[in-house]
């Protein structure tokens, strides 16, 4: 599945995400909660929900061809495998978002959920609203500097 939209949510006081009913069947058979892999300092961070099977597919094709006993193939991987939690829907189709990601994305109560094509973002609200002006003022250069294609 292709996620897509933007939706507005607010987390409850568990830090429990009720997830977009148009999600809900692509997540019936488990989630990976894992930290947005931003590479640029200061970067806005989120928090990614993917499916089993999608995390596993992203996580190999990054790590894949690299030489895995190199200082920064150690690095990535700890990254993904430390900063990922297996969860899945509770009977009310929630998902509790663990301590460590709440703080590495810096979520509150009020909170983005958007479909960023293979997984699916969780954003602090106002860190997003900042994300995007700044992604659309930029995305012409960004458009312009891959080229033209056949």
């Amino acid at each position: 599945m292709i996620f897509r939209g933007t939706f507005e949510h607010a987390l409850d006081a568990k830090h429990r995400l009720t997830v977009p009913a148009k999600f809900r069947a692509a997540l019936a058979g488990g989630v990976v909660l894992a930290a947005s892999h931003e590479v640029a300092p200061g970067s806005t961070r989120s928090v990614s929900i993917w499916t089993p099977d999608g995390y596993e597919a992203f996580t190999a094709l990054t790590l894949s061809g690299l030489n895995p006993s190199s200082p920064k193939a150690r690095e990535l991987k700890r990254f993904f495998f430390n900063s990922s939690f297996d969860t899945e829907l509770d009977s009310a189709n929630r998902l509790m978002i663990p301590p460590p990601l709440m703080r590495y994305a810096n979520l509150e109560k009020d909170v983005l959920v958007t479909g960023s094509g293979e997984c699916i973002e969780v954003w602090d609200r106002r860190s997003y609203e900042s994300y995007r002006e700044d992604i659309l003022t930029r995305i012409p250069d960004i458009t312009a500097s891959l080229g033209e294609t056949a």
